[in-house]
């Protein structure tokens, strides 16, 4: 079985002037023990050696790609997986985009660890539109999408959640025209193809359950939303066990987001 997360850490687990909260990443990490681990949100760990230190810490090998504009993002795989292929995305995204492909029992898995923009729709619906790119160019059909995407499903009513947001919150997820909620970036991760991995494996759940922000951290810009996803091929659906949130113990404070889990049925190759 392979198990893989995506978390976003905030700032790197570290708070300007407040908590280091790395030591709780690492305890979600270890007692988690993913394969393939997608982190957002790594604020100095393009320098100092501290991609390399978490990475030891918790048993991984790091891939990271670095931003111009916002927080890097890495890709973190742990042995016996083999990475036979890793790079960075080279479109201007204002995070980043770090792709790595993963030798399974099934052939390549490649994996597409993003953060999309935070602060409008339409620069988020462009970023998709190359990570869709991407996806075609996967060497086969085990592909994953995912990260922070900063997006709301378009299968779910978001208008009175969104109401109570403060204005400047609550126009990130509208549309400039109109005013209508903006969907339309993973509603066309979905038209490519790509599958929701929460809701596929927790048919009948309530939407509450899959909400991964905000945490007890905090989190003003948050309403009780699910912004972080697991968008996988039909190869990777086919293959899915279990997809779940994690919450309680350290997750509840290591950041303001909960990191998000799903278990394949597929081993190292």
């Amino acid at each position: 079985m392979l198990r893989v997360m995506t978390w976003n850490i905030r700032t790197g687990g570290r708070d300007r002037g407040g908590s280091d909260r790395l030591d709780q990443v690492v305890q979600v990490v270890d007692e988690q023990a993913p394969d393939v681990l997608a982190l957002q949100e790594l604020r100095g760990f393009d320098g100092g050696g501290l991609m390399a230190e978490v990475a030891g810490r918790v048993g991984m090998t790091p891939h990271l790609a670095r931003s111009c504009l916002g927080q890097p993002v890495a890709v973190l795989v742990r042995p016996p997986y083999q990475v036979v292929d890793a790079g960075t995305l080279r479109r201007p995204f204002h995070h980043a985009a770090a792709r790595v492909v993963v030798a399974t029992s099934a052939g390549p898995f490649t994996v597409l660890g993003t953060h999309l923009y935070p602060y409008s729709g339409g620069r988020r619906r462009m970023e998709v539109d190359w990570l869709v790119s991407a996806v075609r160019r996967a060497p086969g059909p085990l592909t994953l999408v995912t990260g922070d995407l900063n997006s709301l499903d378009p299968t779910v009513d978001h208008t009175d959640r969104l109401a109570g947001l403060p204005a400047l919150y609550r126009r990130r997820h509208l549309r400039r025209s109109g005013g209508a909620v903006d969907t339309r970036a993973i509603g066309r991760l979905l038209a490519a193809d790509l599958i929701d991995l929460w809701p596929s494996g927790n048919v009948g759940a309530p939407e509450a359950a899959g909400l991964t922000v905000p945490t007890r951290f905090g989190g003003a810009e948050f309403a009780g939303m699910r912004l972080d996803y697991l968008l996988g091929s039909q190869a990777v659906a086919d293959r899915l066990r279990e997809c779940r949130v994690i919450r309680g113990g350290a997750a509840d404070t290591a950041s303001d987001h909960y990191p998000l889990l799903a278990t394949l049925e597929v081993d190292a190759g």
